[in-house]
């Protein structure tokens, strides 16, 4: 049954979430165990592979207590002391949660004088603490024999300086969360004696295979692997007991192919149980008081029941999610000379706290639509009202000629004038600002009314944007390739326009996603051909005013989003950052980023949506605290953050 470890990880990373890919791998795994009547830990480490030994020593993993370090000293020492008691051999405190790092040290001196040397102390500071504020901490504890510190500094370029200068052993958390598939060419740069752990959540890295991956390296390197649980159920522990045990033999295995002393058992982070007051088993989860050790662990036997027998708690079940509805509709607008029936889809709840004064619009590329939106959208409504539109000449949007026809048709399209309409569109929707969201096309829009109309405009998100071009026969060049692109269009057609189109460079990485030709059907769909060989030669970047000099007083924060396969717009980030004064030292400039996204090229979101989900969120988030802490509304800001 080994072969099953091999053939059941096909799921494309950037189509899931990291959490939905874990809970399918254990998903697939078990029902492939229980078809075979057999477990998820014989299918991924198969009986004839472990000897009586073995088996004997791992029937059940140790378990590290978690406490939050809030407290008196004294108060947080007497907690670990009844955990000690319980039967834990293992606890880690929370720190980096009070006002100076010496009050945490205080902490941790009271613990481990109460609990004595055998007890393994780990602390986690979540990343939270500046380098010295980190220093200071670690000169307070050196002598205090801790198992480790995870994520003590607040940024990653700091970790091995940390480890060089405080002498502290070191365990990597966050700093592994978002490594890519393969993340040995990222990891091998953490290869420092001091760094002692990596502490591994599947919910977060997305899944067993990945997890497997960053454990063997760890155990090849002599590090701890230690898995730990996101305040998942019992379920999900249940499957990660398992695991936790796979990698235990696995490890055992490795120190013996390279003649290395046996490795101690770890204690794993699932300490989580604890602290939820109910779960969705009927069943309790097996983590207890072993009678033959006297120790609190997790029963192999137990956990593997769990899994067969599994049997939903009904009565601790209080919603049912099954998903927000889009609600579409048409806004007629006047812009200029003209006339617009736009088409608009929106998504998420307009009086939700959490959504108050939070809404973000959409704006497609050249051939798109909203619809190509609304995956991101329905990820992002629970915390922000989502509306994507059909731009003039695209999709369900049409443009109705008013007054007189032939100056409309001469003015048509530029980007002042949708810039113009889309101005109407938000006055109509909220009285608030809006965050932007655009791509390509849609990001050059985004990025000429975040600069243009800041005090409409609460940020921008610009993927895979220009903004224009300076040179005056480069920009005269384009007009005229645009302007042949959209004669073609109206001449010979939408179809082989788009074979042309979509066989250039700029969409080489496009065309080996395995929805490229799906993607090319929805792109042929729109109507409209003089509309859109309008939007192709009037939103010419040989027509738009170049923005550059614009970027040098930017009023409005921008994240900059690129592929890493896309050269050309990699170049043109790189080089709007250096203008936007990115390090200047005021509240705009602190809110600016630029973010490289892995393994896509210049349609980043649709080639690798989750991280676009990711970033969105992160951005909005960093707007809405600025906003809060500007009126002061801290309850508004702790629930929004939760």
């Amino acid at each position: 049954m080994e072969d099953f470890r091999h053939s059941v990880f096909v799921i494309q990373v950037c189509s899931l979430f990291p959490s939905v890919r874990c809970g399918l791998e254990m998903a697939i795994l078990n029902a492939i165990a229980m078809s075979h009547g057999s477990s998820l830990l014989n299918i991924l480490y198969p009986l004839r592979e472990r000897n009586e030994e073995k088996s004997e020593n791992l029937a059940s993993i140790r378990i590290c207590a978690l406490i939050d370090s809030s407290g008196t000293p004294e108060e947080v020492a007497r907690i670990a002391v009844d955990l000690v008691e319980e039967g834990f051999t293992a606890i880690k405190i929370k720190v980096a949660r009070r006002a100076d790092p010496v009050e945490d040290a205080a902490v941790i001196q009271e613990v481990r004088k109460k609990v004595g040397c055998h007890i393994d102390l780990r602390v986690d500071a979540n990343r939270n603490w500046t380098y010295e504020q980190a220093i200071k901490f670690g000169f307070l504890v050196k002598d205090y024999n801790l198992q480790y510190i995870e994520e003590p500094v607040q940024h990653e370029s700091d970790i091995i300086r940390y480890c060089e200068e405080s002498g502290l052993p070191v365990a990597l958390d966050e700093t592994i969360d978002n490594c890519p598939e393969n993340p040995l060419n990222m990891l091998v740069k953490y290869n420092h004696h001091q760094i002692v752990a990596l502490v591994i959540k599947p919910t977060v890295i997305g899944g067993f295979e990945k997890a497997a991956m960053i454990a063997q390296w760890a155990h090849i390197q002599g590090k701890m692997a230690v898995i730990s649980a996101a305040f998942e159920s019992g379920l999900a522990l249940s499957a990660y007991i398992l695991f936790s045990c796979y990698l235990d033999l696995q490890n055992a295995d490795t120190c013996k192919l390279m003649n290395n002393s046996p490795a101690s058992s770890v204690a794993h982070g699932f300490g989580t149980y604890r602290w939820l007051e109910e779960d969705i088993t009927t069943d309790p989860l097996g983590i207890g008081r072993n009678p033959s050790t006297g120790f609190i662990e997790a029963s192999v036997a137990d956990a593997t029941h769990l899994l067969h027998k599994f049997q939903m708690n009904h009565n601790f079940i209080h919603r049912t999610f099954t998903g927000e509805k889009v609600l579409g509709y048409h806004l007629d607008l006047d812009s200029n000379d003209f006339s617009f029936s736009v088409n608009v889809q929106e998504i998420g709840q307009r009086n939700n706290l959490r959504n108050s004064g939070s809404t973000i619009l959409f704006l497609h590329g050249f051939l798109g639509t909203n619809e190509e939106w609304v995956p991101i959208m329905h990820a992002i409504s629970g915390s922000a009202r989502c509306i994507s539109v059909d731009l003039p000449g695209h999709g369900a949007t049409k443009i109705k000629n008013c007054g007189d026809d032939k100056a409309a048709l001469r003015s048509l399209l530029s980007i002042e004038i949708i810039a113009d309409l889309l101005l109407k569109l938000i006055e109509h929707v909220t009285p608030d600002k809006v965050t932007l969201v655009g791509y390509s096309m849609g990001a050059r829009i985004a990025l000429y009314m975040a600069l243009k109309f800041s005090d409409k405009i609460e940020g921008a998100v610009i993927l895979s944007g220009s903004p224009g071009l300076e040179d005056a026969v480069a920009r005269k060049i384009r007009r005229a390739k645009d302007d042949s692109k959209a004669r073609s269009i109206v001449t010979h057609g939408l179809q082989l326009f788009l074979n042309t189109w979509y066989s250039g460079g700029l969409w080489k990485s496009l065309r080996s996603h395995p929805y490229f030709n799906h993607i090319v059907v929805r792109r042929s769909v729109h109507d409209d051909l003089q509309g859109l060989a309008k939007v192709l030669s009037g939103l010419s970047p040989g027509r738009q005013p170049s923005l550059w000099e614009d970027l040098k007083h930017c009023k409005v924060p921008l994240m900059l989003v690129v592929g890493e396969k896309d050269e050309k717009f990699k170049r043109l980030a790189q080089k709007m950052w250096h203008e936007i004064g990115h390090d200047r030292d005021d509240a705009v400039s602190k809110l600016h980023q630029m973010v490289v996204v892995p393994s896509c090229g210049h349609a980043v979101h649709l080639e690798n949506p989750l991280p676009i989900i990711r970033l969105v969120r992160q951005f909005m988030t960093s707007l809405r605290s600025v906003k809060l802490q500007e009126k002061g509304n801290v309850r508004d800001l702790l629930i929004y953050n939760q």
